[in-house]
């Protein structure tokens, strides 16, 4: 069948309005990690809407929704929770109630990233409006707790509900570019022990902050000297939060941790992470326990479904068949050659493609500053560039497979 490409930009222009007014109903609706049960009603609400043939709502509390019948199941995927406010006084505008001129929506999750939801869903329905329905079942998903724990929601679909696309099209924001993969993350946690005592004579104790103080230096030296890709750039770490513990402000610190964000490029693993940290004279010095946290905070639902908070890194090659969909696709809406790239920040590929290998490219509207920034916002010709993109991949990855 062949694609009626102007027909499919036409039709994503006439929804502008219908993903623009989709979009500030969802970011109406406070949806910060473990809380987001309304505002994936009102996501299902609209799928049923637009024509999906199927639309439910698993254990974990993820929305899925279906379009097609075809033996070809490709997926695309929009986590639907958001971070929270933050300082109010930062906004210009209320970070619910939003704002909207002629070309951006502003509200909290328009780019991070409920507009790729809004996206999806029209471009279901301008499958069907234009009958582009092929052999293949599009597979719609706003997932859950991703802000909290990136691919949590994808472990379960793949692990639990047996559910494994043939590639995956991640709608988080791109800026309308085309991005082939992510460094990785873990959470690291230090910690050192120590033993208090009165503090006019701390020398009877053992303080647990100085000790952490040395090992602080060597974190920031050995964040100079990690690994690097061509690709995807350089492994970074920081040291993100600090704890203590002591009887009193005139006493010495008993016990003192850090967490650690650590960001792993290609070719670093978990493993190696945990051991050079290991390795630190001061870490060695002080008795320090270097672990990985776990994550396990119920979902919505009151699912709990635990895991390591390790997040692979992934990249696609710029030859796959999933790269190669997404260059057609744009070339033949508009007329131009699009700008393959990647993340800075992390997204649920690292369970699709990281812990999975099913295949993740992403395209979508809004732009990576825009997460988790106040005055959030997103452009509405990004969401009609991304409608019209979501409605012709799927059978352009058929053509691929063809050829």
């Amino acid at each position: 069948m062949a694609i009626p490409f102007n027909e499919v930009l036409a039709k994503a222009e006439s929804y502008k309005a219908d993903m623009t007014k989709f979009l500030r109903d969802m970011i109406a609706i406070p949806s910060e990690s473990c809380d987001e049960e309304k505002v994936v009603l009102r996501i299902k609400e609209e799928m049923e809407k637009v024509g999906f043939d199927k639309v439910e709502i698993d254990p974990m509390g993820n929305v899925l929704g279906y379009v097609g019948h075809g033996p070809h199941l490709i997926a695309m995927d929009a986590h639907i929770d958001t971070v929270g406010v933050g300082n109010l006084d930062n906004w210009d505008f209320d970070p619910y109630l939003g704002m909207e001129d002629d070309e951006v929506i502003g509200g909290r999750g328009t780019s991070d990233q409920s507009g790729g939801m809004a996206s999806m869903v029209y471009a279901g329905k301008i499958i069907k409006d234009l009958g582009l329905e092929d052999e293949y079942t599009l597979l719609v998903t706003g997932t859950v707790q991703e802000e909290d724990c990136d691919g949590l929601c994808w472990q379960y679909i793949i692990e639990e509900s047996k559910i494994r696309p043939e590639f995956v099209v991640s709608t988080e924001p791109t800026d309308c570019q085309i991005y082939r993969g992510q460094r990785g993350r873990m959470e690291i946690r230090i910690d050192v022990p120590g033993i208090s005592c009165h503090g006019s004579a701390p020398e009877r104790g053992d303080n647990a902050i100085f000790k952490m103080g040395h090992i602080l230096g060597e974190l920031e030296q050995l964040a100079g000297n990690l690994g690097d890709d061509a690709f995807l750039g350089k492994g970074t770490l920081t040291v993100s939060e600090i704890f203590y513990t002591s009887p009193s402000r005139c006493a010495v610190a008993d016990s003192c941790a850090v967490s650690i964000d650590r960001r792993l490029t290609w070719g670093e693993t978990w493993e190696g992470a945990l051991d050079e940290i290991r390795a630190l004279p001061a870490v060695k010095k002080a008795g320090g326990v270097v672990s990985m946290y776990e994550y396990n905070r119920p979902a919505y639902t009151g699912l709990v479904y635990p895991t390591e908070c390790y997040f692979p890194t992934w990249k696609i090659e710029e030859e796959h068949v999933a790269t190669k969909t997404l260059e057609a696709s744009f070339e033949l809406l508009f007329d131009k050659k699009p700008t393959v790239d990647k993340w800075t920040f992390s997204t649920n590929g690292v369970s699709i493609m990281g812990r999975h290998g099913i295949p993740v490219i992403g395209f979508g509207p809004g732009k990576e500053p825009e997460a988790h920034a106040p005055n959030e916002k997103t452009w509405k010709d990004h969401l009609v560039t991304c409608a019209a993109m979501y409605a012709v991949i799927p059978q352009m990855y058929l053509a691929q497979l063809k050829k």
